[in-house]
């Protein structure tokens, strides 16, 4: 089934779903973040096709997300390796494990997280760059930015009043 593509919405959340969207891809790159970087080891960890493996990989190398390594000649053997646009992902699984964390861990927290500055368990927020106040649906509002269009909107912009 082909998917729908979002890449022409005038919204970064759709543009971003467009590169990161497909069901495994999130996952793929959370086991690269905790270390598990090889095909076969990916794959035996998520239980996903080799097929279904190797579609997401492509994808997200085309996008830049990961680049491939060679670790072994013969054969050919490579592992998965974060660019600098997929390190970003980070915050982006945080605030998705710290939303999981909340509604979804009935017996508790699957993985906590450190703070290796000061050594305590933490969980992320979304702060202000400007003031460090937490950002929420209810201190915040929305305006057109600087790449604001009037093309393709489909809802990415409530109406201005």
């Amino acid at each position: 089934m082909k998917r729908t593509d979002f890449s022409h919405i005038c919204c970064s959340v759709a543009r971003t779903l467009d590169l990161i969207g497909e069901w495994w891809s999130l996952l793929i790159v959370r086991d690269i973040f905790l270390g598990i970087r090889r095909f076969e080891e990916i794959r035996q960890d998520l239980g996903i096709s080799r097929k279904v493996l190797t579609e997401r990989l492509e994808s997200l190398v085309a996008v830049e997300i990961l680049e491939r390594r060679r670790y072994q000649k013969r054969p050919e053997r490579y592992e998965y390796w974060l660019t600098e646009k997929g390190m970003e992902l980070y915050s982006v699984l945080l605030v998705l494990m710290r939303w999981g964390d909340r509604w979804t861990a009935e017996n508790g927290v699957p993985l906590e997280i450190i703070h290796t500055t000061c050594g305590v368990v933490t969980e992320p927020i979304v702060v202000c760059a400007h003031c460090g106040t937490e950002l929420n649906a209810h201190n915040t509002q929305h305006r057109p930015g600087s790449g604001f269009t009037t093309d393709s909107l489909q809802g990415s912009l409530p109406p201005i009043t």
